[in-house]
């Protein structure tokens, strides 16, 4: 599968630390993320992860189009919710994510049962919205 992770500044080390935490689950899937969020986890898992713009130079709108070519199968973004910077971001990658019927995380609590699915398969389904090549 294919997964994409993106945390707002206050938010980067909670999704260092969950990838830490999931690395063993994470290790058999691509990962893509925005460019400090993927280079913090990849610092921390050695996971190879690819990069793309950080979030503030287009890294979300990337991500967005993969979405939108579902070529993205699940989405963790830990979104800062006190912060009033670009809510119009999460709400974007959100609403394509239901547009396209990806599963997305906005918090840890939701990452943990997305990743614990992922885990058990019950996210399978997407191979065949999704089949490899």
């Amino acid at each position: 599968m294919n997964i994409a992770l993106l945390a707002h500044d206050n938010k980067k080390e909670l999704m260092v630390q969950f990838c830490i935490a999931y690395c063993g689950i994470l290790a058999g899937h691509n990962i893509c993320a925005t460019n400090t969020t993927g280079r913090l986890v990849a610092e921390a898992t050695g996971l190879p992860i690819t990069l793309y713009l950080s979030c503030n130079q287009g890294g979300n709108q990337q991500i967005g189009a993969r979405i939108a070519y579902n070529e993205i199968d699940l989405v963790l973004f830990f979104w800062d919710s006190q912060t009033t910077d670009s809510p119009n971001s999460v709400n974007e990658l959100a609403r394509l994510c239901d547009q396209y019927n990806v599963p997305f995380a906005s918090n840890v609590a939701t990452a943990e049962v997305l990743i614990r699915g992922l885990q058990r398969g019950d996210l399978d389904w997407r191979d065949i919205v999704n089949p490899k090549k």
